[in-house]
């Protein structure tokens, strides 16, 4: 009887998963082919005005035609349109819109999670195609990871692509976007936010021992992870703040800080206690990130870099992989958070620890005076008085 509930709960399990597929295929598929009526949309007007002279007015005209021939059709408004053109612009060099969608990788993509594409099941492009000056803003490991630009565009959403053809020229970056919009899962608003803070300039700017105390593979994995500064625009502090005070805001915004932090990171502790010889060490924070399969420690401080930070964060990093990390955990790797920092005083004070770590500045931009501060209703006095309204009507 057993058996037959196993077969029957595999059977299940398999069925799930393979609808599951049909509709990333299907969604994959239909996304593909509307960027490609989008593409074709674009070029036969583009084409229309460089031929026959027509000029900007001929959008609005369209917008209206097939608002009314296209009544059950969105998306053809004369702001959409003209980004049409543009898509067709950028992009024309391209020839993925004359293949058929079928032709597209997707069997390699579904077996990929629906939240986050990875990149190495998509093939990969030579750097050397990417000839930008500004290339030289990312690292060679960022730029190894760009899958084909053709196969890359097509996974893409629309209202994505409209935020990078407004918002980044330089299409060596705005590649490194689309990358992270398939491995992060970021929404139209969060790519954005990432855009707005330059997060393409930030990451793997840390300063940091990991080419010495990792492997090749493991140490590429830390640097696109990590970056510099950490923006935590979300805080609300005042001007003279605590360590724990900061530790207890991040947490008050868990899902902003772990989108500043990236994917993979998942949250294990706060204070997180180590008992050795007798004695107790606290963690500030404690992470385990899945794609890295490690522990990541995190140090807040307050003030600028001290080289007796390393120091303490080498000893951390030695207990955690000593009392909490699995036989098949990666080396776990310490992230020290500053308010300021002097990379070649940081950079002499990591050199020979042989522990991974990295050095890091946060920026705060809503700092309260300390006198408005204690005057403001904290979150839990709001909702206080809301219940008690609430109760009261009744």
């Amino acid at each position: 009887m057993n058996s037959e509930i196993e077969r029957y709960k595999g059977l299940l399990t398999n069925i799930k998963n393979r609808v599951r597929q049909g509709q990333l295929k299907a969604n994959l598929s239909a996304n593909a082919e509307m960027l490609a009526t989008y593409w074709d949309i674009g070029k036969m007007i583009h084409l229309q005005q460089q031929q026959k002279g027509w000029g900007k007015g001929v959008i609005p005209k369209l917008a209206s035609d097939l608002k009314n021939e296209l009544a059950e059709v969105k998306g053809f408004s004369v702001r959409n349109i003209q980004m049409m053109i543009q898509f067709y612009n950028e992009y024309s060099d391209f020839s993925i819109w004359q293949l058929a969608v079928g032709k597209l990788d997707i069997d390699a993509v579904t077996k990929l999670s629906v939240a986050q594409l990875e990149s190495n099941s998509i093939s990969q492009a030579p750097v050397a195609r990417l000839k930008n000056n500004s290339i030289t803003q990312l690292s060679v490991a960022q730029l190894q990871n760009i899958p084909n630009e053709s196969l890359l565009i097509t996974k893409i959403g629309w209202t994505q692509h409209t935020v990078l053809l407004q918002k980044i020229k330089d299409m060596p970056i705005r590649y490194w976007y689309m990358q992270q919009i398939l491995e992060q899962g970021w929404s139209r608003d969060t790519l954005v936010t990432q855009i707005k803070s330059k997060i393409h300039e930030r990451q793997g700017a840390l300063v940091h021992n990991f080419d010495t105390t990792l492997t090749n593979a493991h140490s590429l994995w830390a640097k696109q992870t990590f970056k510099d500064p950490y923006i935590f625009d979300f805080l609300t502090l005042a001007t003279e703040f605590s360590e724990r005070e900061l530790e207890l805001e991040l947490l008050k915004h868990v899902e902003r800080f772990l989108l500043e932090l990236g994917a993979g990171f998942a949250f294990v502790g706060r204070q997180y206690k180590l008992e050795i010889s007798d004695k107790e060490f606290y963690i500030d924070l404690l992470f385990y990130h899945i794609k890295m399969r490690c522990f990541v420690v995190i140090d807040l401080k307050k003030g600028d870099f001290l080289p007796e930070y390393a120091g303490k964060m080498n000893f951390y990093c030695s207990a955690v992989d000593d009392i909490l990390k699995h036989e098949t955990d990666k080396p776990t790797i310490g992230l020290i958070l500053c308010k300021g920092k002097d990379r070649i005083f940081a950079e002499y004070a990591l050199r020979d620890v042989n522990k991974p770590i990295g050095v890091s500045e946060y920026e705060l931009t809503q700092m309260l005076p300390d006198n408005l501060k204690s005057s403001l209703p904290s979150i839990e006095d709001i909702e206080k008085e809301f219940f008690e309204a609430n109760n009261q009507d009744n």
